[in-house]
């Protein structure tokens, strides 16, 4: 948000806040409408004069959608729907739709781009793949205008709310405690750093694009052992012990994307090292901690 607002935007926020903050918001000149996303009323009131819309509401864990199947769908694919039908009502000129890089793909050899078949081995992939072809519906159906743009793992600064390995990392080499892998270690991410992640946002908002999917990624393939050790490193940790437990089921052995689309249409490229992201991400955690 403080990106958009940067731009001189003015910012409207949709939230039920069941993993975020209000108080991220306290600071920000952002209106708030504290509301589900499957809530149709609220979403139609919400998107009064609005302009271009930023689908980021998800049931985003891989993890907890195997547990939870249907209500990841509830959430991620009929709460889509809901927000698409609202637009389409309300004429917005545009709709940024967060879907994802991994665990869409399912176990493809990477890297992956925009010609490889989705194949999601995830109820969480899955459902983000329903989401991309309902997408794709409402722009051939009702002429709203959708790009889908494929995250790679995002992490950085205001991330404390976040289920995946990088926040799991810090939190745990900040108290001490021994790092737990899912696997042996060689599992492989596509890690993006968030600023850029909302500079590809931004180029995607402002792009005259239609119906289009984008990888938005780093084209860089790390290893979760390397992070760990990365992780260790920047919070002056070396001896803590990493724990290897049996892997997870739903999760992808190896992905990253080419990046080279999102250069062609958005005009994107990553400007953030791993080790300068994550620099930055172990002082916000440091920061907190000791705030």
């Amino acid at each position: 948000m403080p990106v958009l607002l940067a731009r001189g935007s003015e910012v409207r926020a949709l939230d039920n806040f069941s993993r975020g903050s209000r108080a991220n918001l306290d600071e920000a000149d952002v209106e708030v409408v504290e509301a589900d996303i499957r809530d149709a009323d609220a979403v139609a009131r919400a998107l009064d004069g609005v302009d271009v819309v930023v689908h980021l509401a998800a049931y985003g864990s891989v993890a907890e959608s195997v547990g939870e199947p249907f209500e990841n769908f509830d959430i991620n694919v009929r709460g889509t729907l809901v927000l698409l039908a609202a637009c389409a009502a309300a004429e917005v000129e545009k709709l940024v739709f967060a879907s994802t890089g991994g665990a869409i793909m399912g176990n493809k050899q990477p890297p992956v781009d925009e010609t490889t078949l989705p194949w999601p081995i995830s109820p969480y992939g899955a459902s983000k793949l329903c989401g991309e072809a309902y997408c794709h519906a409402f722009a051939g159906s009702f002429g709203l205008p959708v790009v889908a743009l494929r995250f790679a793992n995002v992490y950085g600064p205001v991330s404390a709310h976040k289920k995946g390995a990088v926040t799991a990392f810090i939190t745990r080499a900040l108290r001490g405690e021994p790092l737990v892998i899912y696997g042996d270690g060689t599992a492989t991410r596509d890690f993006l750093y968030v600023q850029d992640l909302c500079a590809g946002i931004c180029a995607a908002v402002d792009a005259p694009l239609e119906d289009e999917v984008v990888h938005l990624a780093s084209g860089g393939e790390t290893s979760i052992d390397e992070l760990a050790r990365l992780v260790l490193e920047l919070t002056d940790a070396p001896d803590t012990p990493i724990r290897y437990e049996e892997r997870r089921r739903g999760e992808v052995e190896r992905t990253f994307a080419k990046p080279e689309r999102a250069a062609e249409l958005l005009g994107f490229a990553p400007t953030h090292s791993l080790r300068d992201g994550m620099r930055k991400t172990v002082d916000w955690f440091v920061d907190r901690r000791d705030g």
